[in-house]
């Protein structure tokens, strides 16, 4: 956010703010007036708990925080919040196991937030103050978010106990547009490659009564560049909006129905016989409806005291429909090949929080209560198949359909928090947080109760509870140069769908079958994190931060075959360490910035996994020992991103991503070695770069805009993912009626593709008005 400071009689709020512009910057001299001191200048402040109301200047934040504005979003045509971030921001990282723009691995510093069942979750998603983590197993949807409602992304580093359950390495706050700080419209149309096209629209604005709007909708259709694989998008958003001197009530609603194909993981050798865009098994879609409602209250109660609160219902319907080896399948008793699973999860959150802020001249003291409830129903049924096509999809005659899962779950989540910043000196801030967990999970068996015949009911109940605190100093040595140093720690409880299965005796077929497991621990993360971060003069703006994140009590999915079978576990300590840099600035008409990460993820105990298709195994079992890579995580990335004004309506642009080797999930001990006859692939991807490029020319005075954008230009063929697996097909590709080769699955990186457009903006002011943004 950015506070401009331009008025001699400004609203409470806006004294206050300036207030704290003033401790972060102690290179002004102190005004006896406020309103001078108002005029001062302009701060970037950053929210520093979910229901933002206010903000901290980020010079007095502890920790390397990035923020994005919904403006630079647009302007690089991505299709998600993710595909942002792993374009641009220092430390992020994606994998595509899904191989659907909508549906990637986002990773940060080695802690990932996924729509995929059984990827350690270690991010925290936040849009307007309500976390968005789903309960069934904290996924995240990434195409729930709609792009062109977004006013500002920030990525919050370490555990930070504020941002609740599930800030193991870091929370992404998302804050929407409004129409008081968002008037007039914009539509954009665009096609391309893979038969995509697109269209997107906007409209905001406020009257003089002090009601203001803002509605987006976005659709988007593509067939998909591998085989098989289309998918549907169509997303909408709302915000109705009131203020006055003292009061700003927004109510916003989100609404999305997606359907997704994401086909995944592809064998090695598959990929050589049937070509780049061939994929394992078909069918494999996933639906998603949600409807979310969130209202938001900040009023002062003077001139100090700041209320904020907010009410929140979300609902979700996912579905999946999944073709996959039949792993009952032995060509005697059971004479099936293929398997159809399919999954349906209704969920159901509602929320209700509340914080109360005291600003002083030097210190300014949040404090407040939540509580989140969910309730789940999740069925899940298999119908058996007796063939697979040509092109592996699931076929044939078939059984009845048979339902495997009918659980009942239910979440309550309830919280106390604070957190206060002192400017000890004009240069020395020091803040001190914490937050109070407590969680209870109870599921209900619906096919196997309590007492009930047979044996395995899901039936049971955990509760959670942990306080975490946070410390930090910020110091400006000068005033283009400041310091910071921090600590704070961080819990994830189990969700529904891990409780249920965690016994390695009894693998499930995620997110299908479970089966009654023993009780896990929750996760405790500790970080430490310092850093320097400032500017040389008006040139160029620059940090470096070097942290060390260990969790206790990790949980992992330990997966045992491609088509998803495993088991949750607890797997001792793991750290994640490592330093980022960032570079941005401006030479005349060149704006340029740069990051680079190194990323050292290991674990820290010793653990067996069941495991036939590692090399290493010995009698099935694969040991890992502490110093052993975690897969999925390149140790160095290096981003860099040009923009050059050719002309004052012409710009181009060029982002370039490069990340090392990684190994592969199943290679968690990384001692799985190729040896052409039983076990094929290293059980590691190389490393690769990638080269984007986009343009866009506005038609002066008429609010046109042409753009273009190119991926991957020089084609590149390179994996993002990899997965250690039995290959249940032949070389040619027909169905292997005894045992597979053992192989490593990839996930390939999309070919080269070019998309233009073009957009018309309307009723947008010349130039934005001075105001302060405290959505």
């Amino acid at each position: 956010m950015q506070i401009s400071l331009q008025q001699k009689n400004m609203k409470p709020k806006l004294i206050l703010v300036a207030i704290l512009a003033a401790y972060a910057m102690p290179q002004m001299v102190m005004a006896e007036n406020k309103a001078e001191t108002i005029e001062l200048g302009k701060v970037e402040v950053v929210g520093v708990t979910p229901l933002s109301s206010l903000g901290v200047p980020i010079d007095q934040v502890p920790s390397n925080v990035q923020v994005a504005k919904g403006k630079d979003i647009q302007n690089q045509q991505g299709l998600s919040i993710a595909d942002y971030m792993s374009q641009n921001m220092v430390g992020v990282n994606i994998n595509e196991a899904q191989n659907n723009p909508y549906q990637p691995d986002v990773n940060f510093r080695g802690f990932t937030a996924s729509p995929l069942v059984g990827t350690p979750q270690g991010l925290s998603v936040y849009q307007d103050g309500v976390r968005v983590n789903e309960p069934f197993g904290d996924t995240v949807n990434w195409d729930l978010i709609p792009q062109n409602a977004i006013s500002s992304i920030a990525l919050m580093p370490g555990s930070n106990p504020l941002f609740g359950l599930n800030t193991l390495g870091g929370a992404v706050s998302v804050q929407t547009k409004s129409g008081e700080h968002n008037p007039g419209g914009g539509v954009q149309v665009s096609g391309g490659s893979w038969g995509r096209w697109a269209i997107e629209g906007e409209y905001g604005g406020k009257l003089d009564n002090g009601l203001s709007y803002f509605f987006a909708g976005n659709k988007f259709e593509e067939s998909g560049w591998r085989d098989s694989s289309p998918s549907d998008v169509l997303q909408g958003f709302g915000k109705l909006g009131w203020s006055n001197d003292k009061t700003d009530v927004d109510i916003s609603f989100t609404g999305a129905d997606n359907e997704l194909t994401g086909n995944g993981y592809q064998a090695q050798s598959l990929l050589k016989t049937f070509g780049y865009d061939s994929i394992y098994t078909k069918p494999d879609i996933t639906k998603n409806k949600l409807i979310f409602v969130n209202a938001k209250v900040s009023t002062w109660l003077s001139n100090e005291f700041l209320l904020t609160t907010n009410a929140y219902y979300r609902k979700n319907r996912t579905s999946s429909y999944n073709g996959d080896l039949n792993d009952d399948f032995d060509g005697v008793t059971d004479t099936n090949e293929g398997v159809i699973n399919q999954g349906r999860v209704n969920q159901k959150g509602y929320g209700l929080g509340t914080q109360l802020t005291w600003v002083t001249d030097k210190n300014q003291l949040t404090g407040g209560v939540s509580a989140d409830l969910s309730r789940i129903n999740f069925n899940q049924t298999s119908q058996e198949f007796s063939t697979f096509s040509d092109a592996r999809g699931v076929g044939g005659t078939l059984d009845d359909e048979e339902l495997d899962v009918s659980l009942k779950g239910r979440s309550r989540t309830w919280s106390v928090f604070a957190t206060d910043t002192y400017n000890a000196t004009p240069k020395l801030a020091l803040t001190a947080s914490g937050r109070y967990n407590n969680t209870r999970i109870k599921n209900d068996d619906l096919l196997v109760p309590v007492g009930g015949a047979g044996t395995g009911s899901l039936t049971g109940s955990d509760t959670y509870s942990r306080f975490n605190p946070a410390v930090g100093l910020t110091y400006s040595v000068a005033p283009e140069l400041n310091v910071y140093g921090g600590y704070n720690e961080g819990n994830r409880a189990p969700s529904v769908i891990e409780l249920g299965c965690a016994d390695a005796l009894v693998p499930c077929n995620l997110p299908n079958a479970m089966a009654g497991d023993p009780p896990l621990k929750q996760v405790v993360a500790k970080t430490f994190e310092g850093g320097v971060r400032g500017k040389f003069s008006d040139i160029a703006k620059w940090s470096l931060s070097a942290y060390r994140a260990t969790n206790y009590d990790d949980l992992q999915f330990i997966a045992s075959s491609t088509s998803g079978a495993g088991y949750f576990s607890n797997v001792g300590k793991t750290r994640r360490q490592g330093i980022d840099l960032g570079l941005n600035g401006d030479a005349g008409d060149f704006h340029w910035s740069a990051g680079y990460s190194y990323i050292k993820a290991t674990y820290e105990s010793t653990f067996d996994i069941v495991s036939d298709v590692n090399s290493s195994n010995v009698g099935g079992v694969m040991t890992v020992n502490p110093g052993d890579n975690i897969p999925g995580i390149p140790k160095h990335q290096l981003k860099l991103r040009g923009e050059w004004r050719a002309l004052p309506t012409w710009t181009i642009g060029a982002s370039a991503v490069f990340f090392s080797d990684q190994y592969a999930r199943g290679n968690e001990n990384n001692q799985h070695q190729a040896d052409d006859v039983n076990f094929f692939g290293s059980g590691k991807i190389g490393g690769y770069g990638v080269l984007n490029l986009d343009t866009r020319y506005t038609l002066p005075n008429t609010g046109w805009q042409l753009f273009a954008k190119v991926n991957n230009v020089f084609d590149r063929e390179y994996s993002t993912s990899a997965l250690l697996g039995q290959n249940g097909f032949d070389a040619n590709g027909a169905f292997a009626s005894g045992s597979g080769a053992n192989e490593t699955f990839l996930a390939p990186g999309a070919p080269r593709a070019g998309w233009v457009g073009v957009r018309y903006d309307f009723g947008k002011p010349k130039s934005s008005p001075s105001a302060v943004d405290v959505d």
